[in-house]
C-alpha cells in the first residue's frame, strides 16, 4: 500500500494542474497579505478564497483523476491486493498532493507574513476541506460508472455546499422566524462543512461585526472554545463518512 501511495503522490506532485493550483494560491496569498496592512482583513479575504475555490477544485480534480485512473486501478486489483487498500491508497496519494499544494500556496505565505493561531486555523480548515471534498470525489467514483455523470455530480455537490445550502438555510430561517429555531440552525449548519470551516475561522478571529447569524449562534450556544472543538469534530466526521461509504460500496462494486 505504501508503494502505491508513493507512486501516486510522486506522479501527482509533477502534475501541471497541481503546480498551477499551488502557484495561483501563492500569488493570491502574497498579494492579499502584502497589500493589506490589516492582518484580520487579509485573513478574511484568504478565508473567502479558500472556501470558494478549495472545495470546487478539490472535488473536480479528484473526480476526473479517479475516473482517468480506472485502468490503473483495475491493474492493481488483478494483483493479490485487497480492494480497500487499493482505494485508500488512491485517496491518500491524491489527498496528500492536493493538501501539499494548499500548504505551499496558502500555508507558507501565512506562516511567513501573518503567523498566529488564526493563520494555523485557516491552514487546518483548508486542508480539512481538501480531504472532505476528495472523499466526496471518491464516493462519486464508486457510485457512477460514467465519467460525464460523475463530473456532473461533482459540480452539483460543490455548488450545493458553496451556494445553494446557505440559500435554503435562509429560506428556513425566514419561514420559521417566529419560532425558537436557534438550536436547530446550529444543527443544520453542521451538515455543511464549508459553513463549519467559516464559523471556525470567524470564532478564532472573533470579528463580531462579520460573524453573522451563524457565527453568533455558535458563540452563544457553545462559546469560542467549545464551538471550535464542535466544528473540528464535525469536519473530521465529514472526512471519514464519504470515505467509509466509498470503501463499503467498492468492496462489492463490479468493475
Amino acid at each position: 500500500m505504501k508503494t502505491i501511495v508513493k507512486y501516486i503522490f510522486l506522479d501527482l506532485v509533477r502534475n501541471k494542474t497541481i503546480l498551477v493550483y499551488a502557484i495561483i494560491l501563492a500569488a493570491l496569498s502574497v498579494s492579499v497579505l502584502g497589500f493589506d496592512s490589516n492582518t484580520s482583513k487579509g485573513l478574511l479575504s484568504l478565508m473567502n478564497i479558500s472556501l470558494l475555490f478549495v472545495p470546487i477544485i478539490s472535488i473536480l480534480f479528484a473526480t476526473i483523476y479517479f475516473f482517468n485512473s480506472i485502468e490503473f486501478i483495475e491493474l492493481l486489483l488483478a494483483q493479490p491486493i485487497k480492494r480497500q487498500k487499493v482505494l485508500l491508497a488512491e485517496y491518500i496519494g491524491l489527498a496528500t498532493s492536493l493538501s501539499l499544494a494548499y500548504l505551499v500556496g496558502i500555508g507558507l505565505p501565512l506562516l511567513i507574513l501573518a503567523p498566529g493561531m488564526a493563520s494555523l486555523t485557516l491552514i487546518a480548515t483548508g486542508i480539512l476541506l481538501t480531504l472532505i471534498f476528495s472523499s466526496f470525489a471518491m464516493l462519486i467514483f464508486v457510485l457512477f460508472k460514467d465519467k460525464t455523470k460523475g463530473i456532473g455530480a461533482a459540480i452539483m455537490i460543490s455548488l450545493f455546499f458553496t451556494i445553494l445550502f446557505d440559500g435554503l438555510l435562509m429560506v428556513f430561517i425566514y419561514s420559521f422566524s417566529d419560532y425558537p429555531i436557534d438550536e436547530a440552525v446550529v444543527g443544520i449548519l453542521s451538515l455543511n462543512p464549508i459553513d463549519l470551516a467559516r464559523v471556525l475561522m470567524l470564532l478564532k478571529l472573533d470579528v463580531a461585526v462579520l460573524m453573522g447569524y451563524s457565527g453568533a449562534l455558535f458563540k452563544k450556544f457553545l462559546g469560542s472554545s467549545a464551538g471550535s472543538i464542535y466544528s473540528f469534530s464535525w469536519l473530521l466526521f465529514w472526512v471519514f463518512l464519504p470515505l467509509l461509504l466509498s470503501v463499503r460500496i467498492f468492496r462489492k462494486k463490479d468493475l
